[in-house]
């Protein structure tokens, strides 16, 4: 019998330290690293317009059966009243203790018939309610390709394109307007002879669409699209600029699911693999605490309080209940002081022991980055994601702060890099912590992602 993530971690002394030292790098983005250059690919989706290839590093679950949007009501904490045929939402399943466990986009594509897009760890928590709770269900996944023995098929295809020019450029290529539709509902066009489903999205804060079907049909969709896309100031954009968008957007790709703790989840510890994401995630970052439990997030942590509902019984319920008017910690955007990141910078050019480095544009080096934020020298926060935009011409993070320290203007400082010379991350070498100061800045820090989509 193979090794359950329950195994693994009782066979480990300290779950923080077998996380921050897995050889797992950051998550990948099989696409090719740039199409132009990420500065230019980068200034697209704010100045004209991108496509976007999301056909490969998230996994796909298909869930169907007269059971499954009941299934989907026991975990989720949104709301599902007014959710039907053609919609699509943002499901955050969290534990029994209020601590989410991973986020995805649910698509209802039929009665009784949806799919869900996203990373593994809230697929799995779904997975594992399909199996044990007794719900008239079946579900079928497939995989992101990086786990994939067949890495040049996938069930479907998944593209975006997005910006100023989105709307204008999807004009021409479906010959006809722009379907009326509102934010993230759905519905079919044709690109040239294929048809295609259509989700009214706006990932960067810019208007624009997603489209799927089957994967043999992607590639003329595509042609299609680059085709119509020459006048509009179409981009492609590769892995490395892709990473980075959320800066501006403000989303937190990263929380580390919720589920190394609890004597509730131990069944379901034993339900998943040693070997999967859960049993080999990594952790980076300065941030530093024995328990694991201090590396968890509430919905509210991660900006998603606004959608807590409860009109209806779902796993964590009483917990999230006890936490809706007393939430410690907010979301917030950090921007980096230019001279202390250009002294980190140099730093790789000075003998002697250096900064960890900083890559361009996302200098993200693990699967969830955590970094301490420190006010007058106490820790005050966690920093997520850290990256520079283009755009902007800054250098920015995503982090959570307590509220106090959460006033935009208000200045931090962020501790880049780890102690003691580093982990055994195969990401990082040997460096030395520096302080960087930063200010608090609103989020999305997009003024147009600010106050455009989330209005919509």
């Amino acid at each position: 019998m193979s090794q359950s993530l329950q195994d693994l971690l009782d066979s480990t002394e300290n779950v923080v330290d077998m996380l921050r030292n897995a050889q797992t790098g950051p998550n990948v983005y099989p696409v090719d690293p740039e199409y132009t250059n990420w500065r230019d690919e980068q200034e697209a989706w704010q100045k004209t317009c991108v496509l976007f290839d999301l056909s490969y590093h998230m996994v796909d679950l298909a869930l169907e059966g007269p059971d499954a949007l009941e299934l989907l009501r026991t975990v989720g904490f949104n709301s599902f009243r007014g959710f039907e045929v053609d919609n699509a939402k943002h499901l955050a399943p969290c534990s029994p203790e209020g601590h989410v466990i991973g986020d995805v986009i649910l698509f209802y594509l039929a009665e009784n018939e949806f799919n869900l897009v996203g990373r593994a760890p809230a697929l799995n928590w779904i997975r594992y309610h399909a199996d044990t709770g007794g719900f008239d269900v079946a579900y079928d996944v497939d995989q992101r390709t990086a786990v994939r023995e067949d890495k040049d098929r996938r069930r479907s295809y998944r593209l975006q394109i997005q910006g100023p020019n989105a709307l204008s450029l999807l004009e021409k290529v479906i010959e006809g307007p722009v379907p009326d539709v509102k934010f993230f509902s759905m519905t079919t066009i044709e690109i040239g002879k294929t048809k295609v489903r259509a989700l009214r999205h706006g990932m960067v804060g810019q208007p624009g669409f997603e489209f799927f079907g089957p994967w043999e049909e992607k590639q003329p969709v595509v042609e299609a699209i680059l085709r119509a896309g020459e006048q509009f100031g179409l981009r492609r954009v590769g892995s490395r600029a892709y990473s980075s968008n959320t800066l501006e957007s403000g989303w937190i790709p990263s929380p580390l699911p919720a589920v190394y703790t609890g004597a509730g989840l131990e069944e379901y510890r034993r339900w998943l693999p040693a070997s999967g994401y859960e049993g080999s995630a990594s952790i980076g970052g300065s941030f530093v605490s024995d328990d694991i439990e201090d590396y968890y997030f509430t919905p509210w942590d991660l900006g998603y309080g606004g959608f807590v509902r409860f009109d209806h019984d779902f796993i964590g319920r009483d917990a999230l209940e006890e936490m809706a008017d007393d939430s410690p910690r907010t979301k917030v955007t950090l921007v980096l002081e230019p001279s202390d990141v250009l002294k980190a910078v140099g730093s790789q050019l000075e003998p002697g022991e250096r900064a960890k480095f900083i890559e361009y544009p996302s200098a993200v080096y693990s699967m969830h980055p955590y970094d301490a934020v420190l006010a007058a020298g106490q820790p005050i926060g966690i920093s997520t994601w850290i990256g520079y935009s283009s755009n902007e011409r800054k250098m920015l993070t995503l982090a959570v702060l307590d509220k106090r320290h959460a006033e935009p203007g208000t200045e931090v400082t962020l501790l880049w890099g780890e102690p003691d010379g580093g982990t055994a991350k195969p990401a990082v070498e040997p460096h030395r912590q520096v302080e960087l100061k930063a200010t608090v800045a609103p989020v999305p820090f997009s003024r147009v992602a600010r106050e455009g989509y989330r209005t919509d």
